[in-house]
């Protein structure tokens, strides 16, 4: 599933990413990368989700959204 197709306030890991290099790099330098925590805060209707990483807030458009592929995390 992508991070368009998440539940609010649940916690998922970044199974892979599909984006352009340069966009792979800015998330990167984020600290959005693949075996990576996040935590969907909010869904806006344009589309843009609102994730936690590692304490930091970050708002992503609906087309870079759409290219994370996560699975839900569940703490073991």
């Amino acid at each position: 599933m992508t991070l368009l197709e998440t539940k609010t306030a649940q916690w998922y890991q970044v199974e892979e990413i599909h984006e352009w290099e340069n966009v792979q790099r800015r998330l990167e330098a984020l600290g959005i990368l693949e075996g990576t925590r996040v935590q969907v805060l909010n869904q806006k209707r344009n589309g843009s989700t609102i994730i936690r990483v590692r304490g930091t807030r970050w708002a992503l458009g609906k087309e870079i959204a759409g290219g994370i592929e996560v699975k839900e995390y569940h703490e073991q």
